[in-house]
């Protein structure tokens, strides 16, 4: 709030204050003339006026009010917030500051998250067999805090959060094991992620499916605590500029060349003249990101071209719209927003999600279809 209004609300309040006040105790000393009844003369329908005092218990309270409301504006920023901050203080960061809303809020969001940690501690890490992580968390939770009141935090600092971040990994992969991490785990991802990879993490166009066994940025524990940690700010950049149309059109085919079938079945047969033409081009401009193998690269978070999973979709005028305009993807970092505990929880739940075996869930599902059902000799052995 500027100034203005804030001292114009302090004047109001003040003169409110005033006027009642001064109103009240003119009616107090005020004694009106009375007859030898005690009536004041007036009558009206058959009732006469007498001259009473107020009421104790209504003066107690009046007047309490108003003491209640002076002590409220010496201990909470009342009067003129921007230059008074009032006497109260809450706890926040584990030091005492100023009485705000926001302060207040924080204050309280540390205290629940307390008690949650403090259940994640006991109930969960040590259940787990992965109490060795509690250790790991304080120390991050430490670096985290000098980072956030550091104007000028060490060079090194960063590096060492990472550090710490890497070191939980094992521990992730023991949570997702565990029934009762997960069912959290699984609370969180709806709560938070499901918006844009669906309730069945599968995902949609724009982003990616977190079942199959296809990772932009790897999909090891470390990988994933990465991600949720620190986001990811992926980008492909448009090329019609710098190869024309002809380019772009040649360049994707060859793309759908690399992919299993072709991209998409409606894609139809390939021109094999733009593929050569697109050979070339790709491995002029694309093998950077992508690799010579075009099986891209974990580091950049350059998709595998060679497989039949795309991100945005694997029809032709698709892949040529990518090569044309780009392609911009944003994951959020979530280490301000949740902390480091339900991080780990929402990391192993991701984990256990993603298809192990290096087949997705409709190869595998196929697979066992495909097989001979067991001979009850079989089972009984």
């Amino acid at each position: 709030m500027t100034f203005f209004w804030s001292s114009w609300i302090t004047l109001i309040s003040f003169g409110c204050w005033a006027f009642i006040l001064g109103v009240l105790l003119f009616v107090l000393k005020y004694k009106p003339e009375v007859e030898e009844d005690g009536t004041t003369g007036h009558e009206y329908d058959g009732i006469r006026e007498y001259d009473k005092p107020l009421p104790k218990w209504w003066l107690v309270i009046f007047f309490g009010s108003i003491v209640w409301g002076v002590v409220y504006w010496v201990f909470f920023p009342a009067m003129l917030p921007g230059n008074w901050n009032g006497l109260a203080t809450v706890k926040v960061d584990g030091e005492d500051v100023p009485w705000t809303s926001k302060n207040e809020l924080f204050s309280e969001l540390e205290s629940n998250n307390k008690v949650f940690t403090d259940n994640f501690e006991k109930s969960i890490l040590v259940k787990a067999n992965a109490a060795g992580a509690t250790s790991t968390l304080g120390t991050l939770n430490e670096l985290q805090a000098t980072m956030r009141r550091s104007e000028n935090p060490p060079a090194d600092l960063q590096t060492q959060i990472d550090e710490k971040v890497a070191e939980l990994a094992p521990y992730v992969e023991k949570l997702s094991e565990n029934p009762n991490a997960l069912k959290v785990g699984s609370r969180l991802f709806l709560q938070n992620c499901a918006v844009c990879h669906g309730s069945n993490a599968k995902g949609a166009t724009g982003y990616p499916n977190l079942t199959d066994n296809d990772w932009l940025y790897g999909g090891e524990a470390s990988n994933i605590l990465t991600t949720l940690h620190n986001g990811r700010v992926g980008g492909m950049p448009a090329w019609r500029d710098q190869i024309g149309e002809d380019g772009v059109r040649a360049a994707s085919e060859y793309v759908l060349s690399l992919s299993s079938d072709h991209g998409s079945k409606s894609n139809g047969k390939l021109d094999q003249t733009l593929v050569n033409q697109g050979e070339a081009i790709f491995k002029q401009q694309c093998v950077l990101c992508h690799g010579p193998d075009a099986k891209g690269m974990i580091s950049a978070g350059a998709p595998n071209l060679t497989d039949n999973i795309w991100l945005y979709g694997g029809e032709r005028e698709t892949v040529r719209n990518t090569l044309r305009y780009g392609r911009a993807g944003v994951m959020p970092q979530w280490e301000t927003k949740l902390g480091n505990e339900r991080i780990m929880l929402l990391a192993a739940y991701i984990y256990s999600l993603s298809d192990k075996t290096g087949k997705s869930p409709e190869v595998a599902m196929a697979a066992t279809a495909t097989q001979p059902a067991a001979t009850e000799e079989e089972t009984a052995n």
